[in-house]
């Protein structure tokens, strides 16, 4: 599939949006779970926002109109990101914190990276291994604390959220190479309607009792229309644009900055707790995102060689 012109404005936007809006949507998705069965949460979310998405995509006079194939590859995609990768998140969220669920998905930029080598044979450049480095040493850091992995349930929601973060990967990888509608937009919607009716589907088959908008609590309805409008029809879709737009290691990258969002925010609104280790930690991430996103060169005994090592 070939890359889409590159507007620098819309990238950068981009960027803000999965690194900061992303995150805090773990605090929105905690927030809704405590009242709300995970999948029916999740189905409504992205059945709403995938409505909203082809009404405005109508209203603008883009074309809906797919191919079979690129239908059955909006599905798959939606299944990986969505249906199993973010309505299984969800579900583990009644297990864990929201800044945990957050910082152990952080280790996704490895998993793409490892899995660019294999499937596509793409070497590992010295400045994106250095990244990685300090990622998983944040990651390290921070899922190591006892006090957190010795909460009920923590170890089912960490296996839980670990497969839900390898299907993201692999989803990375897909939609990069995948014919898709040309309309990243477009694209969105069909990813998200395709995936709220699956995630509706298991609710069902999953017994969950349903709950009419008039029966939630407020904070619940708030937290529900900010992550229908933002954390679904804005950053998807700027996340579907940056998959096309720059490399998938790099739009990883989100999963390192989120988490220190998600954890700042539960510690505000959720009284989460932030030990000086989570602190050191964030930081740790930090630089990963730096060296994997850098393009500057790595100079290694440049003294004595007079070469760099290209990025």
């Amino acid at each position: 599939m070939a890359k889409m012109k590159r507007n620098t404005v819309l990238v950068v936007l981009s960027f803000f949006a999965i690194y900061f809006i992303w995150g805090s949507t773990y605090l929105l998705n905690k927030i809704a779970v405590t009242e709300l069965p995970a999948f029916m949460l999740a189905g409504i979310r992205f059945a709403v926002a995938g409505s909203l998405i082809f009404l405005i995509s109508k209203l603008l006079g883009l074309p809906l109109k797919i191919s079979k194939a690129q239908f059955k590859n909006t599905f798959f995609a939606g299944f990986l990101f969505l249906t199993f990768g973010n309505g299984v998140i969800v579900w583990a969220l009644k297990y864990v914190d929201s800044s945990f669920a957050a910082l152990e998905v952080s280790a996704q930029p490895l998993v793409v990276l490892l899995m660019m080598r294999v499937l596509q044979g793409k070497k590992i450049q010295p400045m994106s291994v250095i990244g990685v480095i300090f990622g998983i040493t944040g990651i390290f850091l921070l899922v190591g604390q006892k006090e957190i992995i010795a909460q009920e349930g923590a170890v089912l929601g960490m296996v839980l959220i670990f497969l839900c973060m390898l299907s993201w990967s692999y989803g990375s990888l897909f939609v990069g190479k995948a014919d898709l509608p040309k309309n990243f937009f477009v694209n969105t919607g069909y990813q998200m309607l395709t995936s709220g009716f699956s995630l509706l589907l298991i609710s069902t088959l999953f017994g969950e009792t349903w709950s009419a908008p008039n029966q939630w609590s407020t904070q619940v309805v708030w937290a529900m229309v900010l992550l229908i409008i933002f954390g679904s029809i804005v950053t998807f879709t700027a996340f579907n644009y940056l998959l096309r737009i720059v490399s998938p290691e790099k739009v990883a990258t989100s999963s390192y900055v989120n988490p220190i969002i998600a954890m700042v925010l539960g510690w505000y609104f959720l009284n989460e707790n932030i030990t000086l280790q989570s602190a050191f930690a964030s930081c740790m991430l930090l630089m990963g995102v730096y060296f994997i996103n850098t393009k500057k060169r790595l100079t290694i005994f440049s003294r004595f060689t007079g070469k760099r090592i290209p990025k």
